[in-house]
């Protein structure tokens, strides 16, 4: 698409003007008798609010100098932003190499090798701190690498306060009660409570946290995690800087039925957004019936067939 346009400074502008809105739709949730309000940011192009991420990123680095024409972007991602990132640099004609964990899905990998990025894949047992040691390890000793940092890079939080915030708090039309959103990056929260607060917003702003589920023994239940949902690699979030309130814990089971619930209600979505509507409702129960709670829906259910999401239903004729 950028190949035609001169100047590659200017992608990064062109790339600044691709329009990422999504629409955000009530739901009337009869067990809390609350409004729900969902940003459907699964409807991206690559499926996922990383998008937004990574399209300011990769933007701001191109115009800063930083990234040019034979630059290889790095990042270590358990394949949301990897995905995102992939599609980015191949629209600016970047290359692009992800490392990730080798407990990722398939089709995570395959998204982004059909893409044009390379990936490595990186010890299971050592999970995403594995993927970032080998990442930081290259992007140190090789020559013209430009390493996202997504966990820490300002630009993932300047991203949602630009956008997804000010489109969610426009598209509402009126002050929200409560938002609530998982905690991989710590993106999408941060800067959509920033967004909030920037317009004097007295919003309850939570974390959405998700835990194991106890068998009848009482040990944790596997069931198979939220991908991207990472704790404590986030150095974006910042609880006092947007006033958090007390975390929404939601067991990895509900989070797994409210992805496959709203699926049948014809929102084709994964576990991350599964998490953040199963927390809006619990935030919800928590205000009490005739309030409004927002959330992002981070992720589309396509590159999760592998997973633990798709268990209950079969490709068999």
């Amino acid at each position: 698409m950028a190949q035609g346009r001169t100047g590659f400074a200017e992608r990064a502008s062109w790339l600044l003007r691709l329009p990422l809105e999504t629409p955000t739709v009530p739901f009337e949730d009869e067990a809390t008798g609350c409004t729900l309000w969902l940003k459907l940011d699964h409807l991206l192009p690559s499926g996922c609010t990383k998008d937004r991420m990574a399209t300011s990123i990769v933007a701001h680095a191109i115009a800063s100098g930083e990234v040019s024409p034979s630059t290889v972007v790095v990042e270590a991602s358990s394949g949301s932003t990897s995905i995102a990132l992939s599609m980015v640099c191949a629209t600016v004609g970047v290359p692009f190499r992800a490392y990730m964990p080798k407990t990722v899905s398939g089709e995570r990998v395959l998204m982004i090798r059909r893409l044009g990025g390379d990936v490595v894949l990186t010890d299971a047992e050592q999970g995403m701190t594995g993927a970032v040691a080998a990442m930081v390890r290259d992007a140190g000793t090789e020559p013209d690498v430009y390493a996202a940092r997504q966990f820490e890079n300002p630009r993932n939080v300047f991203a949602h306060r630009h956008s997804t915030g000010p489109e969610l708090i426009a598209q509402v039309g009126a002050e929200l009660d409560g938002f609530v959103a998982g905690v991989g990056t710590g993106g999408t929260l941060m800067g959509v409570a920033h967004a909030l607060r920037d317009r004097g917003h007295h919003t309850v702003v939570a974390r959405a946290m998700p835990t194991a589920t106890l068998t009848a023994e009482g040990s944790p239940e596997v069931v198979g995690g939220i991908p991207g949902v990472v704790d404590g690699m986030s150095r974006l979030l910042d609880p006092a800087a947007v006033g958090l309130a007390e975390t929404v814990l939601v067991p990895e089971r509900e989070a797994v039925a409210t992805a496959r619930e709203f699926g049948r209600r014809g929102l084709g979505i994964g576990p991350s957004s599964g998490l953040n509507i199963a927390a809006a409702r619990r935030l919800a129960a928590r205000l009490g019936p005739g309030h409004s709670v927002g959330t992002v829906l981070p992720d589309r259910m396509e590159r999760y067939f592998s997973t633990a999401l798709f268990d209950d239903v079969s490709a068999e004729l």
